[in-house]
């Protein structure tokens, strides 16, 4: 199984404030997998990290295989596509304008076809010639996604992609995320709605203050139950009683474990 991204005991501080610690995630191509933890837990710090937005503290990142800072990083995030704290658009481009505009800027083979497509996809075809500034808050999530999805990337990391969306729209975009690997799109996806999470995601693990959500570094994702990753705590671990063979159900229906792993029956 290839992996598309990897975090192996991802530290980061900012001054004397530990924001992510010891987190370790896998995500394997063909995935959505899910950060899911409350606002503050280190979901977003944690993909900036990922996408070389911000520099790890200690542990090991890669993206499709390079690490940040490597000369093949730029190239591997040229297949990677990113909605992150909401998008950055033009107000007063339509909307069929800003997908030019980031076609332009990423010197993206995108015709009008391709772009009607993704404006089609996201459910704003109707608002193609619309200024970006009169959208609502979902309306620009929802060009945010196109503009993701644009290049056809081999992942898509999304933050909080449902944020502002209306039921109906919540439902609609969780479909789509759903239906990405079948095009050839991995997701990475955070959001702090569990219910969202185990209906959208094969995989997940769950943040707490920027660790693992059973208080400990978990499992990476698909790694067998039962082994412990190097470069944590082991005194911790035996001092606070905490197993080596697994953490809590994320849910109790038949998609996925905290740990990242999927439930086989």
């Amino acid at each position: 199984m290839t992996t598309l991204a990897e975090l192996d005991g991802l530290v980061k501080r900012y001054g004397d404030a530990t924001v992510v610690d010891c987190l370790r995630l896998t995500v394997p191509e063909g995935a959505v997998f899910g950060l899911l933890g409350p606002n503050g837990a280190g979901k977003t710090t944690s993909i900036k990290v990922l996408l070389g937005l911000a520099r790890a503290s200690a542990g090991h990142v890669e993206l499709l295989g390079e690490v940040p800072g490597s000369p093949g990083f730029p190239a591997a995030l040229r297949q990677v596509g990113s909605l992150i704290e909401g998008p950055a658009l033009f107000a007063r481009a339509s909307a069929r304008d800003n997908l030019r505009i980031e076609a332009a800027a990423r010197r993206l083979a995108a015709p009008d076809a391709r772009i009607d497509e993704m404006l089609e996809l996201v459910g704003l075809a109707h608002r193609a010639d619309s200024p970006a500034g009169s959208f609502s808050l979902g309306m620009r999530q929802r060009l945010g996604l196109a503009i993701a999805l644009l290049a056809s990337p081999r992942l898509v990391v999304l933050d909080e992609p449902t944020n502002g969306l209306d039921p109906a729209g919540i439902v609609e975009i969780r479909e789509l995320i759903r239906e990405l690997p079948a095009r050839g799109t991995t997701v990475l996806v955070s959001s702090h709605l569990l219910a969202e999470v185990q209906l959208m995601c094969d995989r997940a693990a769950i943040l707490h203050h920027g660790r693992r959500g059973d208080g400990r570094p978990g499992r990476a994702a698909g790694e067998p139950r039962g082994l412990h990753h190097r470069g944590c705590d082991r005194a911790a671990d035996a001092q606070h009683g905490w197993r080596r063979d697994g953490g809590a159900s994320l849910c109790s229906g038949p998609r996925q474990r905290a740990g990242g792993d999927p439930v086989r029956g």
